[in-house]
């Protein structure tokens, strides 16, 4: 037979041993000593039925568990100087607002939407570049390159001839005249089609002469990202010759994890963070979230557009991003540590009016930080367990099974006060010795007749 209070005696004698450990130690041997008593022990111990009833609670393999297969658990009360003893500390259910901040990193990218691509529409020779470095600022219209044509030129001959064709039918009509006339449009069509401008055009009709280049133009303010070309190349039509972005506006594109997905939207507020500017915030806004999410990281890409007028943010640049999100305007909340997740379901420690410590399931909705949502289960103004819960989690599943603590009450029985705190050993939940009491706990010691066991024989 077990005897607990001798093995107790040894751990309060071992200093490495915590008073709170010591506490859930004694309860543990407690429980170890009502369950390790032999059945056929005494004629009472016979009369026992093979199972018994507590509260309708069933032992099974992993301890007592209730109707649903769960673990069971049962109220338990402590006095003041328990709580103190395992660090127990109380909040009150409240409701406000749930905040949360969804992190990510991602980069600075050039707007895809403020992108444009230099490309001549006619063949020919690179004559001149304007502008031929990578980086360089351009301005919208700004020359870029002149491009020397013989197909160009063989049009603008091709008009002037038909100009003149139809000057000479200017008193006739009939079909000679309509066909010079269907020449000279379709020969300033096949012009502008080149880019070729009205006012380009009217200055070769009047001179009378052919230009020999043409004089590719930016189409945008911006920053050349490509260049493609030098001088004296051929070039084909629709080579891309320069590639120009303009970055008074940019985008920062992060991956979301598909669990925080639901609280980015289009037009939400993001806070932008780069290493170049420590301390300082950009402000951007949630343009487009992608329809699909990565398969091997479950996350979901989010793209934000910046305003960028001073052009500090550069193509390239590491970036923090940050969604400030409001889950609930109204949320009933409590602290994350106060809440016991056994795998099964999710407890909490109500405090009942008499002191009682009574254990509530409850279904969690989001958290934000150290605070979670309570959706079922808890009502604005109950007090609840907030440090210590898995402490009271662990006498309240020993309570299930009929053991506890030593001193520990348990069901909606009165705890007694701290002046009531010390056991019949003499000591207090703290395991200090009581005031006139002594400091070795009482051993019960064996019947004359019993017959000793293991450590307890006697060697002669």
């Amino acid at each position: 037979m077990i005897r607990p209070a001798r093995h107790i005696r040894q751990l309060r004698s071992n200093p490495a041993v915590s008073r709170f450990g010591f506490v859930l130690l004694a309860g543990t041997l407690s429980l170890g000593a009502c369950a390790g008593e032999p059945a056929g022990e005494g004629a009472d111990a016979a009369a026992m039925p093979a199972e018994m009833d507590h509260s309708q609670h069933q032992m099974g393999a992993g301890g007592a568990t209730d109707s649903t297969g769960a673990v069971a658990r049962e109220p338990v009360t402590l006095t003041r100087a328990q709580e103190r003893a395992l660090g127990v500390t109380y909040t009150q259910v409240s409701r406000s607002p749930l905040e949360t901040t969804v992190r990510t990193v991602g980069q600075i990218e050039a707007s895809e939407e403020r992108l444009a691509d230099v490309t001549p529409k006619i063949g020919g020779f690179v004559e001149r570049l304007y502008v031929n470095t990578t980086g360089e600022a351009v301005r919208r219209g700004q020359s870029l390159l002149t491009l020397y044509s013989p197909e160009l030129v063989a049009a603008q001959e091709e008009l002037l001839t038909a100009l003149r064709l139809r000057s000479r039918l200017d008193a006739e009509s009939g079909p000679a005249r309509d066909n010079a006339d269907r020449m000279v449009e379709a020969t300033r069509k096949r012009l502008a089609w080149w880019d070729i401008s009205d006012s380009q055009v009217e200055r070769l009709v009047s001179s009378g002469e052919a230009t020999k280049t043409l004089t590719l133009a930016s189409p945008v303010s911006g920053v050349v990202l490509d260049k493609l070309v030098v001088e004296g190349q051929r070039v084909r039509a629709g080579d891309q010759l320069y590639r120009i972005a303009d970055l008074s506006e940019v985008w920062v594109e992060g991956d979301v994890f598909e669990q925080d997905i639901r609280f980015v939207t289009e037009g939400s507020v993001a806070h932008i963070e780069v290493a170049s500017y420590p301390g300082r915030h950009f402000m951007g806004t949630v343009s487009f979230i992608y329809p699909i999410v990565d398969r091997d990281s479950r996350t979901n890409r989010v793209r934000v557009t910046l305003s960028n007028p001073e052009l500090d943010l550069k193509p390239g640049m590491f970036a923090t991003i940050y969604f400030d999100v409001r889950i609930d305007d109204d949320a009933v909340v409590v602290p994350m540590e106060a809440v016991v997740v056994t795998g099964e379901r999710n407890l909490v420690f109500v405090r009942e009016p008499n002191g009682t410590l009574r254990p509530q399931e409850v279904v969690l909705g989001p958290a934000a930080g150290e605070r979670v949502e309570i959706l079922e289960g808890l009502v604005p103004g109950e007090e609840i367990v907030a440090s210590a819960n898995f402490l009271v989690d662990a006498e309240s599943r020993l309570a299930a099974t009929g053991g506890g603590m030593p001193g520990m009450q348990h069901g909606s029985h009165a705890a007694p006060e701290p002046s009531e705190a010390a056991d019949h050993s003499g000591h207090d939940m703290t395991g200090e010795p009581a005031s006139g009491a002594s400091s070795e706990p009482a051993v019960a010691e064996p019947a004359a007749d019993a017959e000793p066991t293991g450590a307890e024989h006697d060697h002669d």
